[in-house]
């Protein structure tokens, strides 16, 4: 008796699992929406967007910073890992992230911050981007709010390049956030500071 053959699994390869997806295309050839990652995206009238390209538990924290941020005032995106095990492999870097509800909602706003997380720093929220006028603010209130700032040595956490997809809002230029997992972490857990630093960062931002 001839019986069918049970259909057969699209297997992630082993090398998928090693290596950052090149563009959002190829991540979702693989990975289901709603099941491997979810898309926050929330417009808002504001000429200004707080985007965390990779959130969730891809950089643990930057969601929930980029959303305290926002507030009910600015554009909103998130990108977010949900995977029970190896979220980093839906990392998508900064100068290839090219979601389309990301690029569709910042291409109108003239100020974009990017908010993203790094291992070391020793608390210390990493400042970068293109837009050096809004990236200046937001170190000014940051650091008189009792937060340290630092410019990352490694230029690829500079967030200069033109690609860079907090340099992809109306003027071609944006500001980058790369915040240290300890400084991450201490914000999750104390939600009084959580709301002093997104208040100093949206102060920057309004004042502009």
């Amino acid at each position: 008796m001839n019986s069918k053959a049970p259909p057969k699994k699209r297997l992630r390869t082993e090398t998928r699992l090693m290596i950052e997806y090149p563009n959002f295309a190829a991540l979702k050839q693989d990975e289901r929406e709603g099941v491997d990652f979810d898309i926050v995206c929330r417009p808002t009238r504001s000429p200004a967007a707080v985007i965390a390209p990779h959130g969730g538990e891809i950089e643990p924290g930057t969601s929930a910073i980029a959303a305290a941020i926002a507030g009910d005032e600015f554009n909103l995106y998130c990108f977010e890992g949900h995977t029970a095990t190896g979220n980093s492999r839906l990392h998508i870097t900064s100068s290839n992230f090219d979601e389309p509800k990301c690029l569709d909602l910042i291409s109108s706003c003239d100020r974009v911050v990017a908010v993203h997380g790094c291992r070391k720093g020793k608390r210390t929220a990493f400042l970068g981007g293109r837009d050096a006028e809004l990236r200046d603010a937001i170190r000014d209130r940051l650091e008189a709010s009792g937060f340290r700032t630092a410019q990352a040595a490694n230029a690829d956490l500079q967030g200069v390049s033109s690609r860079n997809i907090c340099n992809k809002g109306r003027r071609g230029c944006g500001a980058q956030l790369e915040i240290s997992r300890d400084l991450r972490d201490e914000l999750k857990h104390d939600s009084e500071k959580l709301v002093v630093f997104a208040a100093a960062i949206r102060a920057a931002i309004t004042r502009l």
